[in-house]
């Protein structure tokens, strides 16, 4: 391996995460704990809301969501088709069909007015995603789904930390969704949450991950269906469709010790984010990401545009270059309409959502975690440079 290999991401835990993960496995109480319920506390806290449910991942905090929220066959639901395609597999989990809104060319989120016309007698939710952890057009979004009278989701897997006219990320809409694979803000390994103020779906959402269980105070309301059942037999009473989308005490246990530095590791990718600013800012054939003056960003990823002149071809020959030159690089994201599986099922094509598409084609995501150097964003913009250099020779 060469010496100046930089991965695409890399998750930055310390000894003080290792710590509270080795004292929760000592602990002999490894799932349904105090260590979940203080991590709940601490992300619901920091996003403004009330009530947090771990789950197991972000896509099954929105799977449960829709659920919660009455979403199903015959719905349609309202959402983007640049994104990770757990966006709109959530949708289809339910039975109801995803529909495809073009996105705003600068912030890389739904066109507000494109979501407008969207809208159909048919349509129970919008899913509005937070690309790259920017919540740029948040409250246009709320504004609409509440004069329409649907319900507005969250995805805010990417934004954690992240706040718009100063609302934090997770505050919008009904209920809001976070992620925490190995390369977000923090990370618990796998895991998500659902952040809400409503507590009936928050209740409704902890029984759903937790194999259709009543909660404890649900049996203690004589009006639940289940009241009066035995608290000794309450374990292996199942009163809905559950699944198993728990997020155990140890991956909790990572995630509350990343929350207690949160403050540290967001400044750390403000730091890495502004020198990638600064290195790239006056690099003819890059779009940089357009943040907004309201917009404070935590920084999920770090992707550039190449110029419009660019083909896809071009911009997968200049990701493989940078590959080859231990630079960890990707295309960020695929459209989610052009994914085989969704043109098979309903027939999607090239130019159904053009915007989506011009921007998917040349988006180049680069090496982002904690701890680049400036040294190490020196050598990701060279061999940047370098393969883009070789791209224009070649039109020549």
């Amino acid at each position: 391996m060469s010496s100046h290999e930089i991965p695409l991401s890399r998750p930055d835990v310390t000894q003080a995460e290792i710590d509270l993960v080795v004292t929760t496995l000592r602990s002999g109480r490894l799932s349904i704990g105090p260590v979940l319920e203080q991590f709940e506390q601490s992300v619901a806290a920091r996003c403004g809301r009330t009530y947090g449910v771990g789950c197991s991942s972000g896509t099954m905090g929105l799977h449960m969501a829709l659920l919660a929220l009455g979403v199903g066959p015959g719905d349609e639901v309202i959402t983007t088709p640049f994104s990770f395609v757990a966006s709109a597999n959530c949708i289809l989990y339910v039975g109801a069909r995803p529909v495809f809104v073009d996105i705003d060319p600068r912030t890389l989120n739904m066109d507000p007015a494109g979501l407008e016309r969207a809208i159909t007698p048919r349509t129970k939710a919008i899913i509005a995603v937070e690309t790259f952890g920017n919540p740029a057009h948040m409250d246009a979004y709320e504004s609409i789904a509440a004069r329409h009278e649907v319900v507005l989701v969250e995805d805010c897997c990417e934004a954690l930390g992240c706040s718009y006219k100063g609302r934090p990320a997770g505050s919008f809409g009904r209920i809001g969704v976070f992620g925490f694979y190995p390369n977000k803000q923090i990370t618990t390994g796998e895991g998500g949450m659902i952040v809400t103020d409503d507590r009936h779906l928050a209740e409704l959402c902890r029984s759903l991950r937790n194999q259709g269980r009543p909660l404890p105070e649900m049996l203690r309301d004589p009006g639940h269906p289940g009241a009066g059942v035995s608290s000794v037999g309450s374990w292996l009473t199942h009163e809905r469709l559950g699944f198993n989308y728990r997020l155990s005490e140890i991956n909790a246990a990572l995630g509350l010790g990343q929350m207690r530095r949160f403050d540290q590791i967001v400044e750390k990718r403000q730091r890495v984010a502004r020198m990638y600013m600064d290195r790239l800012l006056d690099h003819k054939d890059l779009i940089l990401p357009t943040i907004a003056p309201e917009t404070v960003m935590s920084w999920f990823v770090f992707v550039v545009r190449l110029a419009t002149s660019y083909t896809r071809e071009e911009r997968d020959r200049i990701i493989q270059g940078m590959r080859r030159h231990d630079v960890g690089c990707s295309d960020y994201f695929p459209c989610i309409h052009l994914q085989p599986f969704y043109r098979e099922r309903f027939g999607h094509g090239p130019s159904d959502y053009p915007v989506a598409e011009s921007v998917s084609h040349r988006t180049l995501a680069l090496p982002f975690h904690n701890d680049l150097t400036e040294r190490d964003i020196g050598y990701v913009a060279q061999t940047l440079d370098l393969m883009v250099g070789r791209e224009n020779l070649k039109r020549s």
